[in-house]
């Protein structure tokens, strides 16, 4: 039974973990406020790689609609206005100098429902790694069982841990989309 009850935390470890990166997606996508994680995806073509943003300048909120990169290699701030111009999140950088003004624009009724459809697709890939992490919980048992390490009954109780973790985690990731929407709809 110990090795079923360490199956049982890793499922739902794997299942965080699911949550976790939804998180950090949402975290990515634009409401009416500025905020340094919306720039948080951004790739850079810098020294021959892709970089992150936040590591060739800072990312900086003066105001609430407004950000500022602060670009720390001069030769790099043609690359950084062109990774934000290019990204899906339709700002304007205004360069001046090492530093790039970028103004949030107010968001448009239909740029508020793309979003919310970016959202829903962001959390429905979510509930799919869920559901394979499930998948791959309930086979493991299933092999325990045929292995004879548990018994039929104990395979069942499991079984059960396993669903309702994963209803558990499938119906956290709904409250977070509809928390998401409600932020992303809110004039």
């Amino acid at each position: 039974m110990a090795d079923t009850d360490y199956d049982i935390n890793d499922i739902k470890r794997r299942m965080d973990g699911a949550i976790t990166a939804l998180k950090t997606e949402f975290a990515s996508l634009r409401t009416g406020r500025a905020h340094t994680a919306i720039l948080d995806n951004i790739m850079v073509e810098a020294y021959g790689s892709q970089t992150p943003l936040n590591q060739v300048g800072a990312i900086n909120v003066p105001e609430p609609r407004m950000l500022t990169v602060s670009v720390w290699d001069k030769s790099l701030v043609a690359a950084v206005e062109r990774a934000l111009r290019e990204s899906s999140l339709g700002i304007n950088p205004v360069v001046d100098g090492q530093t790039m003004r970028i103004p949030m624009p107010a968001l448009t009724e239909e740029r508020r429902k793309d979003l919310s459809k970016v959202a829903g697709n962001y959390a429905e890939a979510a509930k799919v790694a869920v559901r394979n992490v499930r998948r791959d919980g309930m086979e493991a048992l299933k092999k325990q069982e045929k292995d004879s390490d548990i018994s039929e009954d104990e395979h069942k109780k499991s079984s059960a841990d396993v669903q309702q973790a994963t209803d558990d985690h499938i119906t956290m990731i709904d409250k977070f989309l509809e928390t998401k929407t409600e932020e992303i709809m809110q004039v």
